[in-house]
């Protein structure tokens, strides 16, 4: 089995994300970047099934600046096998990234597309779906556990009522949620060794693909900031609050 594994290259989780003063975006200047957190999941989880013998390859695909090949670095590092940087500067929408990973796809004929149900940045969970629509293939979304029955994937996904378990045929396309795993640290030596592994270039252009944006970004803003909070004497007197807030 080929796995493909899109991952995206992020402000990193822990950093406070600071709006431009013109509010046209989110200031990038001088900002720690990594690799989505969904993504990091998905690297993981590819790499652990070649570990088990059920996967042969793992292929890391990145679209995004020069940058991003540190963040494929980190994926090889972590055990995937080569990358590909489709290198463009420009902001690309979903529905763009999901037609570059379908010719991808349509080159490097994986048996399963796995890929983080959303990035933090946009929050969009699009891609995996619109790849899914786009490939004609069964997709398994919001993974929290994935298991090889034959020829087949079982995809048990979390639901708003709990669990739910699909029987997908593959080729498929799965994105990852949270609690599937704990990904790993990469090690010294594996970093060094992923300064070695292949890195193929390409840009939009080379896959046919108009990353023209369909939608114009108005305003950005920071969230409201939260108000105080109130002490109260007794719980009669939180009740009483409560009701006056509209809150009850």
């Amino acid at each position: 089995m080929k796995v493909l594994v899109p991952v995206k290259r992020v402000i990193d989780y822990n950093v406070k994300v600071r709006v431009k003063p013109d509010q046209t975006g989110v200031d990038l200047a001088n900002v720690k970047m990594s690799m989505n957190p969904f993504d990091e999941i998905s690297v993981e989880e590819a790499v652990r099934m070649k570990e088990a013998g059920i996967a042969t390859e793992v292929v890391v695909v990145s679209i995004g600046p020069q940058q991003a090949q540190e963040t494929i670095r980190t994926a090889l590092a972590m055990g995937a096998d080569r990358g590909i940087l489709i290198k463009t500067d420009a902001m690309v929408e979903p529905l763009a990234v999901a037609k570059l990973l379908a010719k991808v796809a349509a080159d490097e004929k994986p048996d399963l597309v796995l890929l983080g149900k959303q990035a933090i940045d946009d929050d969009s969970n699009q891609t995996g779906q619109m790849l899914a629509a786009l490939l004609d293939w069964p997709q398994g979304t919001f993974a929290y556990k994935i298991e090889k029955d034959g020829d087949a994937l079982k995809v048990t996904r979390e639901v708003d009522g709990g669990l739910q378990t699909v029987k997908l045929q593959t080729p498929a396309v799965v994105t990852v949620d949270l609690r599937l795993n704990e990904p790993r640290y990469a090690s010294l030596p594996n970093i060094m060794k992923a300064k070695k592994k292949e890195i193929a270039e390409k840009s939009p252009a080379d896959y046919g693909v108009d990353i023209t944006p369909r939608l114009t970004v108005v305003k950005v803003t920071e969230p409201a900031a939260r108000s105080g909070g109130v002490k109260v004497e007794d719980v009669a007197a939180l009740v009483a609050k409560l009701k006056t807030a509209g809150a009850v």
